[in-house]
């Protein structure tokens, strides 16, 4: 069993019955869901708010039921990945280009758990480009912006000519920092930015990280 596939189905054991649970994007998250899938076929009953469209998709693949924050007012618990995580549980996150979402579910859970294999943890967080989401207009001024916060921000594109766009209907800037010491302080920097929507820093919101060492799954 690999590190994702191991860390991903432990994930699913901190689910109960009667939760509302916010499921994640991303490799390691596709395990919690096709185990959340068997056991909602073995009778467990939840209700999953989806991250993105992706993970809409398999959660319907999978019986498991979904609702929407129209349908809620809480979620007890969110399960998802993430880019990088460094020893103080700040996250990149945004790699899938589902950032915005991913943040809003993370913020209304009660609990954030994380499943990540070892590769993700790092000392210090940057070696993975930072995902902002962006409005399309001015977006070019946009990044002038945030390459004074001293990054090299790129588009981000789905192919050689196309840019991404998410399931919001914005555009995505990769921005480089190479070395992220203080992400308390850049995360709401880079949010003042007119035209930048949510970026991928993740502080202060993580309860627990699930992760591998030594073959073993080990709770962060």
């Amino acid at each position: 069993m690999n590190e994702k596939q191991l860390v991903g189905e432990k994930a699913a054991e901190y689910v109960k019955d009667g939760m509302v649970v916010g499921l994640g994007t991303g490799s390691t998250v596709y395990y919690t869901l096709q185990m959340l899938g068997k056991r909602v076929q073995e009778g467990l009953m939840i209700k999953g708010v989806p991250t993105s469209r992706q993970t809409e998709e398999l959660a319907r693949k999978l019986h498991i039921p979904l609702v929407s924050f129209a349908d809620v007012s809480y979620i007890d618990l969110a399960i998802d990945g993430a880019d990088e995580v460094d020893q103080n549980r700040v996250l990149i996150k945004g790699g899938g280009g589902a950032l915005l979402r991913e943040k809003i579910i993370a913020n209304a859970a009660d609990e954030l758990i994380i499943v990540a294999d070892s590769k993700k943890m790092v000392y210090t967080l940057g070696v993975f480009p930072l995902p902002i989401e962006v409005v399309r207009f001015g977006w070019e001024m946009t990044a002038k912006h945030i390459r004074d916060l001293g990054c090299v921000p790129r588009l981000r594109l789905k192919d050689d000519h196309t840019p991404f766009i998410t399931d919001n209907g914005n555009y995505v800037m990769d921005a480089h920092f190479h070395a992220i010491e203080d992400p308390h302080v850049l995360e709401p920097m880079l949010n003042a930015i007119p035209g930048v929507v949510e970026n991928g820093l993740f502080v202060g919101m993580t309860d627990k990280v699930l992760t591998v060492k030594r073959g073993k799954v080990h709770v962060l």
